[in-house]
């Protein structure tokens, strides 16, 4: 199955030598030409993973960012910057959420390529051509969607730009691996699906966050063996009603966070978070009315990750996490923490401390 998918989705159509022109397939199916490895670069999104795929390195050819995802994540950002102080000097280029997004400025760093997040892509709507009226190439990537077969291939995509295509097939053959030995116990061991629900806990307890259907967490407590609650009623991301979320009564829950949320009471995960003021904030969430019914809630089993360690080539931790979580016996042997920070002693320059991952 590892050798099928992978022969799938290669996705270099043409190549000669190095900056030699190079044909591929983006994740839309688009046929992109371009000089590889590419000289000028801007990243729209997926900057972590730019850098882990390509190497520090590639960012000596990065003229152009969307940086409020990295700047979104601040301990995250300033690591790096301490390391690499010439990342605060690249250009940033907007939003394309917020309608910030400045075609103009684009233009004028003079890129070969600008790299773009599916969503991004399709957000710009008729900037794209405006973009490539001016002899702008545009490969599209995606790992929002949580598929097995789009983080193969945005991670190889991602290694012919930067010119790393054997570190980029290192990658996502670790990562294929990774799910494919998960999903081989879960076969053979044939247990009951138990019902997971995962909301982003930044609004805190009084207030119902997001929840995810077919991608990002949902994806993922779905590939890790989980019945996802949200799925029936949401497609992507979105809220449920409080009284769903009672009436499926979840065997397993699990609040997301980043450093810091939009309350006293968010949920708080990752760089420089302790663990007992995340689970402390985590328990706070069992306060919530009508929740302490639910069997999560009754039985102890809920748990706290990084919600900025998802959509990301580095997610498979996050699948160890959830299989974890949800059949404790089955995958005791693993270490999902120690897996998160080895991919970055493996494949980046820092590597952060904290609290990307706990439980009550």
């Amino acid at each position: 199955m590892l050798k099928k998918l992978m022969a799938l989705s290669a996705i270099v159509i043409a190549s000669a030598s190095l900056a030699a022109e190079t044909t591929i397939t983006d994740i839309l199916g688009r046929e992109v030409t371009f000089d590889a490895p590419a000289k000028r670069v801007i990243v729209g999104f997926y900057p972590e993973d730019y850098m882990a795929i390509g190497t520090e390195a590639a960012y000596d050819h990065v003229v152009g960012m969307s940086k409020y995802i990295w700047q979104a994540r601040p301990a995250n950002w300033e690591m790096y910057v301490r390391h690499r102080p010439s990342l605060d000097d690249i250009p940033g280029i907007g939003r394309v959420d917020t309608k910030t997004f400045s075609v103009e400025k684009v233009i004028s760093l003079n890129p070969d390529l600008v790299m773009l997040a599916d969503w991004q892509y399709k957000g710009l709507g008729s900037d794209i051509e405006r973009l490539e009226n001016a002899g702008i190439t545009i490969v599209v990537v995606d790992y929002n969607a949580q598929t097995l077969e789009r983080h193969i291939k945005s991670t190889e995509i991602i290694g012919v730009i930067t010119g790393q295509e054997k570190r980029a097939q290192q990658i996502a053959q670790e990562y294929a691996q990774n799910l494919k030995s998960i999903q081989e116990r879960l076969e053979k061991a044939k247990l009951p699906k138990p019902k997971i629900y995962t909301e982003y806990g930044a609004a805190g307890v009084n207030e119902i966050g997001y929840t995810f259907g077919k991608n990002m967490w949902g994806a993922i407590s779905t590939a890790a063996g989980g019945d996802n609650i949200s799925a029936p009623y949401i497609e992507w991301w979105g809220k449920l009603n409080p009284e769903q979320i009672i009436a499926a009564n979840p065997d397993i829950i699990v609040i997301t966070g980043y450093e810091s949320g939009s309350s006293e009471d968010s949920m708080v995960m990752g760089q420089g978070i302790d663990e007992d003021l995340a689970k402390a904030r985590l328990a706070g969430f069992k306060q919530r009315n009508g929740w302490s019914t639910l069997s999560a809630v009754k039985n102890n089993r809920m748990f706290g990750a990084y919600h900025g360690a998802c959509r990301t080539i580095f997610d498979g931790a996050m699948l160890q996490f959830y299989a974890k979580a949800m059949y404790p016996e089955l995958f005791k042997d693993l270490n999902p923490e120690a897996a998160y920070l080895d991919f970055y002693k493996k494949y980046l320059p820092v590597t952060p401390s904290g609290t990307f991952m706990t439980g009550l």
